[in-house]
């Protein structure tokens, strides 16, 4: 258990529209921490004059939350008797490792069925995949599987290790052959050659924050394929912050692999 400050107390929990738990409360206190609950602080007998508006004490905060914290240093609870008072307790993000990540699924907290992945140690929901999304992933894979065979090899939709809290999963990423087995490592930014995210509402995600963490993790080339204007946005050449060449493709453009310049795709293919 982490040692705990005085007078101090960390909530962590994580929900997302799935109502997954993703995190448990994390308190650091000397002394308890007392859950209040709902209830609201008994008005005094002068607000409950006929006529006037009842007013709570503790204006801090605008609303009333369903459920509140009640900070109490066990030395002088006895001393300070009722004058203790309750205050809200700061929602803090707990970042989580690759490890403990990993672990959320083994022990059943995340759910084989659940679209995540771990950006900059948060656990991301992913948008469902619509039926062009579908289509422009098989449409890449397949043309990418033929012309790199033997060459590169195509990963769909797996996980990608950037750092010890990032685990993204892009759509398409294309990776070397190495002597390690992947079964024995998994595919790190080193093992990279282009990355492909197949976007529809999820894209200006994928133009910011997505990119800037590929440009920091080195991938040497980054698609986002735009799949309502049926666009792609090619970025290489990473910097700190983005990518320094960056090229929009559209119509009968034909789009080549930076690390693969005689393999080449049409958009005519790609959004058939």
């Amino acid at each position: 258990m982490l040692a705990a400050a005085p007078l101090t107390a960390v909530t962590s929990i994580s929900t997302m529209s799935s109502g997954l738990l993703y995190d448990a409360l994390a308190v650091a206190i000397a002394g308890a921490l007392v859950r209040t609950g709902s209830r609201k602080p008994r008005p005094d007998a002068k607000q409950r004059i006929a006529g006037r508006p009842v007013v709570y004490p503790y204006r801090d905060f605008r609303g009333r939350s369903r459920i509140g914290y009640m900070l109490v240093d066990g030395a002088r609870r006895a001393r300070a008797g009722r004058r203790h008072m309750a205050v809200e307790v700061a929602a803090a993000k707990r970042r989580f490792t690759r490890e403990e990540y990993h672990r959320m699924a083994e022990v059943g907290i995340l759910k084989p069925t659940d679209r995540v992945e771990l950006i900059r140690g948060e656990i991301v929901e992913m948008s469902p995949p619509g039926r062009r999304h579908v289509a422009f992933v098989n449409n890449l894979t397949q043309l990418l599987v033929t012309r790199l065979a033997g060459r590169a090899i195509v990963s769909v939709q797996n996980p990608l290790v950037l750092a010890d809290d990032t685990e993204p999963q892009p759509d398409l990423a294309v990776v070397r052959r190495r002597a390690i087995p992947y079964k024995e490592a998994e595919i790190g930014h080193d093992d990279v050659f282009l990355l492909i995210e197949v976007a529809e509402s999820s894209l200006a995600y994928d133009r910011s924050t997505k990119l800037r963490l590929y440009a920091q993790a080195s991938v040497a080339e980054y698609w986002v394929v735009d799949g309502a204007a049926e666009r792609i946005e090619v970025y290489r050449t990473p910097e700190a912050g983005g990518y320094r060449d960056v090229s929009r493709l559209a119509g009968s453009a034909t789009v080549s692999l930076g690390a693969f310049p005689d393999v080449a795709l049409t958009l005519a293919e790609i959004f058939a």
